[in-house]
This record gives C-alpha cells, structure tokens and sequence, in this order.
C-alpha cells in the first residue's frame, strides 16, 4: 500500500475556491512522488449539498489523520490546520511543509 498524506491547509481564511485549489495543486505533485493524498477541503461539495456545523467537520477531518503517514502543513494562518498538526504531532505522525519533503518512491506506479 501507499503511504498516505493529510494536507493541512487554509480553508476558510481568504478565498475558498483558491484554497481548495492550491490543496489539489499539492496533492498532484504528491500523487507524482507516488502517495496517496488526502483533501480535506473536497469536503466543500458535500457541505453546499448537504450543511453541517463547522464542529461536525473538525471532527471528520481528525477521523482521518491516525489513517494517514505524513501530514504536510500549507503555509497561511489556519486554526483548523494548527489543530491538526497537533494532532499529529501527537501520534507521532510526521509533519512536512512541502511535497519536495517526500522522497520520490520508485517502487509504485505513481
């Protein structure tokens, strides 16, 4: 299986559409060194569909850190981000800042 990555980033501050953007930019260039990212920020259509509360959506994201092997933290201010570096910070889960952080893996069709 492929290690996976949580993309911690800017949602709310500035705007949204951008940020969710700038989160799938980045899970391309993960996708490239051969990791399987995870978008939070997609959780953006299932809200326009269907709203919850704001703590609803806290609480989905952290379900899905303990999943994952990596967490990258996008700069820009962000609660919700902080939180979830702390999170994983934690439970030992290693935080990047930047995809070039991964090493590329050769050992999957990417």
């Amino acid at each position: 299986m492929k290690p996976k990555v949580y993309i911690a980033s800017p949602y709310s501050q500035g705007d949204q559409v951008l940020n969710v953007q700038r989160a799938i930019d980045v899970a391309e260039e993960i996708k490239r060194r051969g990791y399987i990212p995870f978008i939070p920020h997609l959780s953006m259509l299932w809200h326009l569909y269907k709203p919850h509360t704001i703590g609803f959506w806290y609480d989905y994201d952290l379900e899905w850190i303990p999943c994952c092997d990596y967490l990258i933290r996008l700069a820009g201010d962000s609660v919700g981000a902080d939180h979830e570096v702390e999170v994983a910070e934690g439970m030992g889960i290693k935080v990047i800042h930047s995809a070039s952080e991964l090493p590329i893996r050769r050992d999957c069709n990417s």
